[in-house]
């Protein structure tokens, strides 16, 4: 079984285990130690997984840490637990934080409530905890693009100098993509600066500044959708431009009927009235990249009508996955029942076709079944 699996099979647990744990023992029992065994450390070898390891802090004795893992008879990772739903603020930290200091082999440590996990390291001073984790996992809603991080830390994968040199690339990348969120919500003078002054030969006077605000963001904005579109292209058609079945193709009686009885029911319309627009090419993607998880993506086929877009299943008028109303003001995506009536859903931007990506699955597994 791949590393993915057993997380799936983690996430799994956290979403069955949580509704029944009130204590912090039954958080290190049902969560914690399942979480090490992951890892792929026996939770159950005190060779390897140590409990209420001693961590005495100067003359301040007694102090244990929930958990500590050992290689080569030397802890290199510190665990403190608390109970399910407990905030891992500072105060919380500090206590790690506290451990870590007198541990000098450790050098990654952990707090967790069983569900949520903070990884932290030594990456700005040696020896001394860094106040924010170099990653954060939350396993009601894990990151899948955190999995290679956290396979660096698993038992036949660690190795210190690795582990380490992967926290400090996570941690700057973090605070780099948080600092370019943070821009392009409310761009900074010197962020529009720098790129206004490289086609704009004036000085840079404050009404110059806020006259290219817009302007670089709607072109920051184009430049990711552009990106986005290219690679959702390439992944589902290899590069290659899609096939659109569209009214124009003259469908057989059989099919026109079968339009006529399952929701594909506008009349046949010439194909100079029937335009594409690249905002339904876009959301035909979006959704096409949503069924890919499920189905096969070629099985995903636009048919294009004057008044919406239609996205079915099979280039089969008799399973429709929703329909684009794109060509008015206000947009609307229209998702089908059992009984295939379509309900409209306004949206005002294409990114928010993620929010049903549970219902047109549901959809099309529905058709397979």
């Amino acid at each position: 079984m791949d590393f993915a699996d057993h997380i799936q099979r983690f996430t799994d647990r956290v979403e069955s285990m949580s509704g029944h744990i009130n204590t912090e023992e039954a958080a290190k029992s049902a969560l914690v130690m399942p979480f090490l065994q992951t890892l792929g450390y026996d939770a159950f070898d005190p060779r390897v997984v140590v409990p209420e390891f001693t961590a005495d802090i100067g003359t301040k004795k007694g102090e244990k840490v929930d958990y500590a893992i050992v290689k080569d008879e030397e802890p290199i990772m510190l665990i403190e637990c608390k109970n399910l739903g407990d905030p891992l603020d500072e105060s919380k930290a500090a206590q790690l934080h506290r451990y870590f200091h007198n541990i000098p082999s450790a050098r990654v440590g952990i707090l967790t409530d069983g569900v949520r996990y903070k990884f932290f390291s030594d990456l700005d001073k040696p020896n001394i905890m860094d106040s924010r984790p170099f990653m954060d996992i939350d396993f009601n809603h894990f990151d899948e693009t955190l999995l290679e991080d956290l396979r660096k830390l698993t038992n036949d994968k660690f190795d210190v100098n690795n582990a380490l040199c992967a926290a400090q690339n996570l941690k700057y990348t973090r605070e780099i993509k948080k600092i370019f969120k943070q821009e392009l919500e409310e761009p900074t003078d010197a962020f529009i600066k720098h790129f206004a002054s490289q086609v704009y030969s004036g000085p840079m006077r404050a009404n110059v500044v806020e006259d290219f605000k817009e302007r670089v963001i709607s072109a920051l904005e184009g430049h990711i959708n552009d990106v986005i579109q290219e690679r959702l292209q390439s992944a589902m058609f290899g590069g290659a431009k899609p096939t659109i079945a569209k009214p124009a193709d003259q469908p057989t009686p059989a099919e026109a009927a079968a339009d006529e009885e399952n929701c594909e029911t506008a009349p046949v319309e010439p194909e100079s009235e029937v335009v594409t627009t690249e905002e339904e090419m876009e959301g035909y993607l979006t959704v096409k990249a949503i069924l890919s998880q499920v189905i096969a993506p070629e099985r995903v086929v636009m048919r294009d009508r004057k008044t919406y877009c239609g996205i079915i299943l099979d280039d089969n008028g008799r399973k429709p996955l929703c329909r684009l109303h794109f060509n008015t003001a206000q947009k609307y995506v229209g998702l089908f029942d059992e009984e295939k009536n379509e309900t409209r859903h306004p949206i005002e931007q294409l990114n928010e076709l993620f929010q049903f990506s549970d219902q047109l699955k549901e959809r099309a597994l529905a058709y397979d079944a």
